[in-house]
């Protein structure tokens, strides 16, 4: 294991923390963490659109992504303006 490849390293390692922080996203519903996962994530979305086969849909991954941060985003603005009015 001479070779050391520092673009395979900084991939994986933002495709790692892209899944980790869209499970916590998910958990505390999060929009937050679910726009880190989608801006950690386009590295990986970026090299499979690149693919010739079914994999290419993999690069679709962040519209969905994005879609979830809106939607935690006006979920949370939601409730808080909620709060605001029950006062």
């Amino acid at each position: 294991m001479d070779d050391f490849n520092l673009i395979i390293f900084l991939w994986r390692t933002s495709f790692v923390i892209s899944i980790i922080t869209f499970i916590i996203g998910l958990l505390h519903r999060s929009w937050l963490f679910m726009l880190i996962s989608t801006v950690t994530f386009l590295p990986v979305a970026y090299y499979f659109l690149g693919a010739l086969n079914a994999w290419r849909l993999v690069g679709y991954i962040p519209i969905l992504l994005f879609s979830l941060t809106v939607l935690f985003w006006f979920l949370k603005k939601r409730n808080k303006s909620g709060e605001k009015i029950k006062r």
